[in-house]
Protein backbone atom coordinates (compact mmCIF):
# COMPACT_ATOMS: atom_id res chain seq x y z
CA UNK A 1 0.00 0.00 0.00
CA UNK A 2 1.23 3.42 -1.41
CA UNK A 3 0.57 6.22 1.47
CA UNK A 4 0.59 9.79 0.42
CA UNK A 5 3.79 11.38 1.94
CA UNK A 6 2.61 14.30 4.14
CA UNK A 7 4.69 18.10 3.42
CA UNK A 8 6.42 19.05 6.34
CA UNK A 9 5.32 22.83 6.84
CA UNK A 10 8.07 25.25 5.89
CA UNK A 11 9.66 26.74 9.05
CA UNK A 12 9.48 30.42 9.57
CA UNK A 13 9.39 33.03 12.34
CA UNK A 14 5.59 34.92 11.96
CA UNK A 15 6.47 38.50 12.50
CA UNK A 16 3.28 39.93 13.25
CA UNK A 17 3.22 39.77 17.20
CA UNK A 18 6.74 41.39 16.88
CA UNK A 19 5.71 44.02 14.70
CA UNK A 20 2.35 44.43 17.00
CA UNK A 21 4.44 44.89 20.43
CA UNK A 22 6.97 47.53 18.81
CA UNK A 23 4.36 49.87 17.87
CA UNK A 24 2.77 48.96 21.25
CA UNK A 25 6.28 50.06 22.31
CA UNK A 26 6.29 53.33 20.02
CA UNK A 27 2.95 54.32 21.32
CA UNK A 28 4.16 53.92 24.80
CA UNK A 29 7.49 56.27 24.34
CA UNK A 30 5.32 58.73 22.60
CA UNK A 31 2.88 59.34 25.61
CA UNK A 32 5.18 58.67 28.54
CA UNK A 33 7.70 61.28 26.98
CA UNK A 34 8.35 64.66 28.62
CA UNK A 35 9.78 67.56 26.30
CA UNK A 36 11.08 70.11 28.03
CA UNK A 37 9.13 73.51 27.55
CA UNK A 38 10.98 76.93 27.30
CA UNK A 39 9.17 78.98 30.03
CA UNK A 40 10.92 82.01 27.75
CA UNK A 41 8.27 83.81 26.27
CA UNK A 42 9.04 85.31 22.45
CA UNK A 43 10.11 88.65 23.06
CA UNK A 44 11.27 91.37 20.47
CA UNK A 45 12.95 94.39 21.84
CA UNK A 46 12.22 98.23 21.38
CA UNK A 47 15.41 100.14 19.73
CA UNK A 48 16.79 102.58 21.76
CA UNK A 49 20.68 104.36 22.41
CA UNK A 50 22.89 103.75 25.54
CA UNK A 51 25.29 101.85 26.89
CA UNK A 52 24.82 97.92 27.89
CA UNK A 53 24.87 97.40 31.45
CA UNK A 54 25.32 93.70 32.65
CA UNK A 55 24.55 92.32 35.96
CA UNK A 56 25.30 89.51 38.36
CA UNK A 57 23.58 90.64 41.14
CA UNK A 58 20.00 88.75 41.81
CA UNK A 59 17.00 90.49 40.38
CA UNK A 60 13.40 90.59 39.66
CA UNK A 61 13.60 90.38 36.04
CA UNK A 62 9.91 90.64 34.55
CA UNK A 63 9.04 89.54 30.57
CA UNK A 64 6.24 91.03 28.95
CA UNK A 65 5.82 89.09 25.19
CA UNK A 66 3.32 90.71 22.88
CA UNK A 67 0.47 89.23 23.92
CA UNK A 68 0.82 90.78 27.79
CA UNK A 69 1.38 87.62 29.11
CA UNK A 70 4.47 87.83 31.96
CA UNK A 71 7.19 85.71 32.85
CA UNK A 72 9.23 86.27 36.02
CA UNK A 73 12.79 85.22 35.95
CA UNK A 74 11.72 82.60 33.53
CA UNK A 75 8.38 81.31 35.16
CA UNK A 76 5.34 82.00 33.29
CA UNK A 77 2.93 83.32 35.46
CA UNK A 78 -0.79 81.74 35.19
CA UNK A 79 -2.47 85.15 34.36
CA UNK A 80 -2.09 88.14 33.78
CA UNK A 81 -3.93 90.14 36.35
CA UNK A 82 -2.58 92.97 38.75
CA UNK A 83 -2.87 90.76 42.20
CA UNK A 84 -0.94 87.70 40.23
CA UNK A 85 2.11 89.54 39.06
CA UNK A 86 2.70 91.19 42.91
CA UNK A 87 2.21 88.59 44.72
CA UNK A 88 4.88 86.28 42.33
CA UNK A 89 6.84 89.54 42.76
CA UNK A 90 6.95 89.84 46.95
CA UNK A 91 7.43 85.81 46.93
CA UNK A 92 10.30 86.31 44.30
CA UNK A 93 12.00 89.29 46.24
CA UNK A 94 11.18 87.83 49.75
CA UNK A 95 10.38 91.70 51.04
CA UNK A 96 14.12 93.26 49.51
CA UNK A 97 12.94 95.97 47.39
CA UNK A 98 16.78 97.03 46.88
CA UNK A 99 16.98 94.48 44.16
CA UNK A 100 17.25 95.84 40.67
CA UNK A 101 13.57 95.18 38.85
CA UNK A 102 14.51 94.77 35.15
CA UNK A 103 11.30 94.82 32.78
CA UNK A 104 11.85 93.29 29.44
CA UNK A 105 9.08 93.84 27.44
CA UNK A 106 7.93 92.66 23.15
CA UNK A 107 8.16 96.35 21.06
CA UNK A 108 4.28 95.15 20.38
CA UNK A 109 3.37 95.35 23.97
CA UNK A 110 0.64 96.97 24.85
CA UNK A 111 1.14 99.91 26.79
CA UNK A 112 -0.89 98.90 29.65
CA UNK A 113 0.79 95.58 30.55
CA UNK A 114 4.24 97.66 31.03
CA UNK A 115 2.52 100.19 33.41
CA UNK A 116 1.10 97.71 35.46
CA UNK A 117 4.61 96.42 35.84
CA UNK A 118 5.82 99.39 37.03
CA UNK A 119 3.01 100.04 39.29
CA UNK A 120 3.97 96.91 40.97
CA UNK A 121 7.57 97.76 41.18
CA UNK A 122 6.07 100.99 42.77
CA UNK A 123 3.81 99.52 44.82
CA UNK A 124 6.63 97.29 46.65
CA UNK A 125 8.92 99.95 47.05
CA UNK A 126 11.76 98.88 44.13
CA UNK A 127 13.57 101.97 43.42
CA UNK A 128 15.87 100.59 40.81
CA UNK A 129 13.82 100.18 37.73
CA UNK A 130 15.03 99.17 34.36
CA UNK A 131 13.30 98.88 31.03
CA UNK A 132 15.29 96.36 28.49
CA UNK A 133 15.76 97.66 25.47
CA UNK A 134 17.43 96.53 22.01
CA UNK A 135 20.57 98.90 20.69
CA UNK A 136 19.09 100.60 17.29
CA UNK A 137 20.02 99.73 13.77
CA UNK A 138 21.87 102.95 13.15
CA UNK A 139 24.56 102.30 16.15
CA UNK A 140 25.24 98.77 14.24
Amino acid sequence: MKFKRQRSQEVGVDLTPLIDVVFLLLIFFMVSTTFTRESHLKVELPEANGEAVESEVRQIDVVINAQGQYSLNERALVNNRLETLERAVQELSEGDSSLPFIITADANTPHQYVVRAMDVAGRLGFAKLSITTERSSEER
